[in-house]
């Protein structure tokens, strides 16, 4: 009976993979999650973000499955934590996919966190992490 039911849970685990396989890629994020500017790329609310140092601020890049996302529908706030110092600044768009914050320092192990707001009033909240 034993060697039964192993047969009967390996059938079964393999049954099961194979609706993983399938489901899985329904779940992936669309778009790009590699840094396209050299920055720190998070998702949220199915749009990437890529937040990028400059040497005014910072910069966050917004993609839509890949494709560059009209910053002028977004405004925010962007926050730094770079260490104990806590910095905040509005986020304003300044080109077709990007918004600016200037007078906050990304150094490395720094923390950021963007609230942006789109035009249709949706709240969208950023974490990153800066390597």
């Amino acid at each position: 009976m034993t060697a039964k039911m192993n047969l009967f849970q390996q059938t079964a685990a393999v049954a099961m993979l194979a609706a993983f396989a399938l489901v899985a890629p329904a779940a992936m994020a669309h778009g790009s999650v590699t840094a396209v500017h050299g920055g720190v790329v998070q998702t949220a609310s199915d749009l990437s973000f890529e937040l990028v140092g400059t040497p005014e601020g910072a910069a966050i890049y917004i993609q839509d499955h890949g494709k560059d996302a009209d910053a002028s529908k977004f405004d925010g706030k962007l926050t730094v934590l770079n260490g104990v110092e806590k910095s905040e600044a509005p986020l304003k768009p300044v080109g077709a996919n990007k918004l600016e914050a200037k007078g906050v320092a990304l150094n490395k192990g720094a923390k950021a966190v963007a609230v942006l707001t789109t035009s249709s009033k949706k709240s969208i909240t950023v974490r990153f992490s800066v390597k």
